[in-house]
């Protein structure tokens, strides 16, 4: 009866959404573990906001995790040195299937996307979001929205004619 007319239960939004949340969470960050960790904090940063953001929740949490994920790298930007995956190096594994193979060469070209072109992307093509709702996940207008993708997109052709070339 009066459910349907307020916000949504915090414990019910959070069992709805949680796992699609996660899911964002893990290729904003491509690492399982802090993919969680960012879900938790967001998740403890929108419980004390609850009646203030209950009417759009979706859009504060995951701007909270693209936050989280950015102020991460910054944080740790100057002590972590980026290293090629051994993975990759010798992935001539014939366990693996080509799909999952190719899978993952989409998210090694992606990783080296900056933090918010990947952003824009994942919200966009993963996600299926319009640029005014990435802006606002982001923070940005909807133009610097589509200059990141077209910046983003542009990166990953010129990797990919790069590594197409013998």
């Amino acid at each position: 009866m009066a459910e349907d007319e307020g916000p949504p239960d915090f414990d019910a939004w959070v069992s709805a959404r949680g796992a699609a949340l996660l899911r964002f969470a893990y290729l904003i960050t491509r690492d399982h573990s802090r993919a969680e960790e960012a879900v938790q904090d967001a998740l403890v940063a929108a419980y004390p906001r609850w009646s203030r953001i209950a009417q759009d929740p979706d859009a504060y949490v995951r701007r909270c995790i693209v936050n989280a994920n950015i102020s991460r790298w910054r944080r740790f930007f100057r002590r972590e040195t980026l290293v090629d995956d051994p993975a990759v190096l010798g992935a001539t594994d014939p366990d693996h299937a080509d799909v999952h193979a190719e899978a993952d060469a989409v998210w090694q070209l992606c990783a080296a996307l900056p933090t918010r072109q990947r952003a824009a992307v994942v919200l966009r093509y993963y996600e299926g979001l319009p640029d005014n709702d990435i802006a606002e996940i982001l923070g940005c207008t909807a133009a610097t929205v589509r200059s990141q993708i077209h910046r983003a997109l542009a990166s990953l052709r010129t990797t990919l004619q790069e590594v197409e070339q013998p």
